[in-house]
């Protein structure tokens, strides 16, 4: 008989970016299978009680939220800290939080460049810094960073996007490398188009820069990289990251999970 597991009761989970979108669809999934929360991230504070509240409430875990700015690394540090002050142990953490802007490089502000650097590249690596020390002293952890199909290939107009998601493949395959015998996995999953709050923003974003409808900006820019057309959901995104967490990927390491439609394929 299979020993393999997915039950996460008593584990604790952090998930950056995690207060809408995939974020917060990622820690649902996590508290479903009994995992504790650590939710992070942007919004109306009464909007992220609410949320807080529910998941605890559907799902009988401990949620908590931390205010950790992505900018900031003592911030992301103390955020880590607490899951060990509180819980007692940090099993999983969810590198998710992200920001884009869409613009030729010629015209790209210089600080859009250097905040999405900062807070989809620099603060995987600063999470992680914080987090592999407790995951060592517990011999087991697992650590998931939310690329994209930008994490493999390009697209223009998206310069910055693009930079950081290759960062954070390159960095997710080194520190695959750096704990194979340490307990520790590192894996990234690499979504195509979810019709996130960002790819709603994106629409008109790009709809601007290429001259065109928001409506031709889904048909022939967005789904036309996905051969099935369809948006990418949530649930599959979380089925991705539910069997990285779960011991059936265990021997998963350094590597990818692309649910992209078969994008990545071409």
């Amino acid at each position: 008989m299979s020993s393999i597991r997915t039950d996460l009761t008593g584990q604790v989970a952090i998930i950056t970016g995690s207060t809408s979108g995939i974020g917060a669809a990622m820690a649902e999934a996590l508290a479903a299978n009994g995992c504790h929360i650590i939710l992070n991230g942007l919004g109306d504070a009464s909007e992220i009680e609410s949320l807080r509240a529910k998941i605890a409430s559907d799902h009988g875990v401990e949620v908590r939220y931390h205010p950790a700015n992505m900018l900031k690394p003592d911030e992301i540090a103390d955020m880590v800290a607490s899951a060990e002050r509180e819980f007692g142990r940090l099993d999983i953490l969810l590198s998710n939080a992200g920001i884009q802007h869409v613009s030729p490089v010629e015209d790209f502000p210089a600080e859009k460049w250097d905040a999405i650097i900062a807070i989809n590249l620099t603060s995987v690596f600063h999470a992680a810094k914080a987090a592999i020390p407790v995951m060592k002293r517990q011999g087991k952890g697992r650590i998931v960073n939310l690329a994209s199909a930008h994490g493999l290939v390009a697209s223009p107009f998206k310069s910055a996007y693009v930079a950081a998601k290759h960062g954070v493949m390159g960095f997710t395959k080194t520190l695959g490398l750096e704990l194979a015998e340490d307990g520790i996995t590192c894996n990234a999953i690499c979504p195509g188009y979810v019709k996130t709050p960002l790819v709603e923003n994106q629409i008109a974003d790009t709809a601007k820069a290429r001259g065109i409808t928001e409506d031709e900006v889904v048909r022939d820019v967005m789904l036309a990289a996905q051969p099935t057309k369809k948006f990418v959901t949530y649930e599959q995104l979380a089925g991705a990251l539910l069997y990285l967490v779960s011991d059936a990927g265990a021997n998963m390491n350094g590597s990818w999970i692309s649910v992209d439609g078969g994008w990545t394929a071409k």
